[in-house]
């Protein structure tokens, strides 16, 4: 469990009585994996996942009109906001920004296929590119998304998708045969148990589970391109915006590829799916050039915005994990991506390597060494056990294996904390010593005037001026790694495309 003091970190510390396997480990590794293949889509939570309501919304989100008082649906989304603003870093505040999303979603809201629908939208303070909806009204759009569109109707084309998906209540639609595939799988069990006619009839109605949720995105996507359209915007911005979608998720993912032919977790239609049809539906609505993209006010809306992660977080620069609350730093190889979220800071790498780094509160009268022989370590090599010193803190090493990987781990103290470094690969694997070595050595103290220089990154609208191009313009901006990749990415330009004088373009710095 974390620390509740300590949630708005990025780093959980964990009672140090509390197991953590490189079983678990593992679990974790994979799932940082996921976190690199982009969902060119969204989430809609149904009816089953609202549950808890003890917590009180929040009185600052953005409100185009207040949801009805008698709505079942949006009472039990209600209950729902504040786990959802818990997962995501809460709200961002910041009025510009919200004044221009707010004029976007006043203007959708007039050819809302239900006219009857009200709508509450959030910004979460999230560097996640992510848009989701609850039943009942509830629309929420990451800051990190915000980045990575480019005009109004960017925007629009995101929010009438999710809008979509409340008109055509897409929630219920899955709550219910979600019901259904877990009372059918039982049936299936109970008559055939275990045979592989038991098997291939599960794995038939999970395909049909992720066949109705990719139609769900679809018809999602009709409704809101034609509502986009309706309101004024340029049409084919939605498929301007997947094709960003699918540009961002090469960026993040390590190899610098992904295979197109695969859904995200069977439950998404690929991206390339999704822009033919996206542009398909944009014809119908008319002409190229159709609509407005109100792009000067888009970026006037994001100019200044945080990028990235919060300063509470800690900060990811490049290849290097800083926290100016905690005092500490730590490196990864190159070819490795850092993702930090609210359970623990995680890399992934080549060769399916994995790293993890967290921290638990430990009584100074236990030794690390003794620490690592204490149980929480599944597959540990006692004999491996090793009392060390980084960079003058005090720390052990050691080594495990456990189903079919193999563990380096660093225990390092530093003040009141222990901090863990946990590097998985897989048993044929001979890189582990290495860059597990690698990863503890770099573990250091910040200096107080190091934490001071520290600064949140922020997205900055530029102009072009005469002479500069694509290669200047992105070596402009700081604590972002392949910068002209990423430069590419922020402003929907293909490879090829250039900028011209007095252009306006998004960077990302310090400043």
């Amino acid at each position: 469990m974390c620390d509740e003091r300590n949630a708005a970190l990025s780093i959980c510390l964990i009672p140090a009585g509390e197991l953590l396997s490189p079983v678990r480990v593992h679990a974790r590794r994979a799932a940082a994996v996921g976190l690199l293949a982009l969902v060119a889509g969204c989430q809609a939570l149904s009816g089953a996942d609202i549950k808890e309501s003890g917590f009180q919304p929040s009185n600052n989100p953005i409100t185009v009109d207040n949801v009805s008082r008698n709505d079942r649906m949006a009472e039990l989304a209600k209950s729902q906001h504040p786990r959802i603003l818990a997962t995501y870093g809460g709200e961002y505040s910041d009025p510009r920004l919200e004044r221009m999303v707010a004029k976007v979603v006043g203007n959708l809201t007039t050819v809302s296929g239900n006219p009857t629908q009200a709508y509450r939208i959030t910004i979460l303070n999230s560097p996640n590119v992510n848009a989701f909806a609850l039943p009942g009204g509830y629309l929420y759009v990451t800051r990190g998304l915000l980045a990575l569109a480019n005009d109004s109707a960017e925007l629009a084309a995101v929010i009438a998708h999710e809008m979509g998906h409340v008109t055509a209540n897409h929630g219920i639609q899955r709550q219910q045969k979600e019901a259904e595939e877990v009372l059918a799988n039982k049936v299936v069990t109970d008559v055939l148990g275990e045979s592989p006619t038991a098997k291939v009839a599960l794995i038939r109605g999970k395909l049909r589970l992720a066949q109705f949720s990719r139609n769900q995105e679809l018809e999602a996507d009709a409704i809101g391109i034609k509502a986009s359209g309706q309101a004024g915007f340029d049409p084919y911005a939605a498929g301007r915006f997947l094709q960003s979608m699918a540009a961002y998720s090469d960026f993040r993912s390590v190899s610098g590829a992904t295979d197109p032919s695969l859904d995200f977790l069977a439950s998404h239609p690929n991206t390339p799916q999704r822009i033919e049809l996206a542009q398909r539906h944009a014809r119908l609505v008319g002409v190229p050039g159709t609509g407005l993209r109100d792009r000067d006010s888009f970026l006037a809306g994001i100019d200044g915005m945080l990028y990235g992660d919060t300063p509470d977080e800690g900060y990811v620069r490049g290849t290097t994990f800083l926290h100016p609350r905690l005092g500490i730093s730590f490196s990864v190889p190159t070819g490795f991506v850092i993702d930090n979220t609210a359970a623990a800071v995680t890399a992934t790498g080549p060769g399916d390597m994995a790293i993890r780094f967290d921290g638990v509160s430990l009584d100074r009268k236990t030794s690390l060494p003794d620490y690592l022989r204490s149980g929480w370590v599944a597959g540990l090599d006692a004999n491996s056990v090793r009392a060390e010193t980084v960079n003058g803190n005090e720390a052990a090493t050691a080594t495990a294996r456990a189903d079919g990987w193999q563990f380096g781990i660093t225990v390092i103290r530093a003040g009141d904390q222990v901090y863990r470094l946990l590097t998985a690969a897989p048993l044929a694997s001979t890189s582990l010593a290495q860059v597990s070595r690698s990863v503890s050595d770099s573990f250091r103290v910040l200096t107080p005037a190091e934490k001071a220089a520290l600064k949140p990154l922020r997205i900055r609208v530029v102009t072009v001026r005469p002479g500069q191009n694509i290669g200047t313009l992105s070596a402009m901006m700081v604590g972002v790694d392949r910068k002209l990749d990423l430069f590419r990415v922020l402003n929907g330009l293909a490879p090829g495309a250039t900028v011209s004088a007095g252009d306006k373009v998004k960077i990302v710095t310090d400043r």
